[in-house]
């Protein structure tokens, strides 16, 4: 099972690949890498809302929305926002590998830094010296696909 949630992540990982150039084009088409985030998460509520909709009537279930913190609401499509609007933005002046190399380093580090404090209730992970490798020839390659 292991194996096929880490595939569900590369599929990820290559839909945010794909997604750059498109928003990309999209804001050449508009004039406005706002813009075209604005309809990059416009399009994308309107399918999660028809989709958890439909789940919610199928299942039966209710959303519990007094649950989570205030913020909560807020936070996570405020820091996709500012991703999507910076891939926009990015992709055409540095590329859609340099750029998703860039993201992907920063999304290492980041991770590394949360799982050793256990941000949000996680669990915490000791920074290993395998870990510390890995993000150091993950910068190395993100500079090496920019540079070269």
């Amino acid at each position: 099972m292991n194996a096929l949630w880490s595939l569900l992540a590369v599929l990820a990982g290559t839909f945010i690949a794909i997604q750059a150039p498109i928003n990309a084009d999209l804001s050449k088409g508009l004039g406005s890498p706002v813009a075209a985030a604005a309809f990059s998460f416009l399009s994308g509520t309107v399918l999660l809302g028809l989709i958890t909709f439909g789940l919610t009537r199928t299942e039966g279930a209710s959303l519990n929305w007094h649950g989570p913190a205030l913020w909560l609401f807020v936070a996570g499509g405020a820091l996709g926002a500012v991703y999507v609007t910076s891939v926009t933005v990015l992709t055409p002046r540095l590329g859609a590998a340099a750029v998703m190399a860039f993201v992907v380093t920063g999304q290492l580090l980041a991770g590394i830094l949360l799982d050793r404090v256990g941000f949000l209730g996680m669990a915490a992970r000791e920074i290993s010296f395998g870990r510390v490798a890995g993000a150091i020839l993950l910068i190395a390659g993100a500079l090496m696909i920019r540079l070269f």
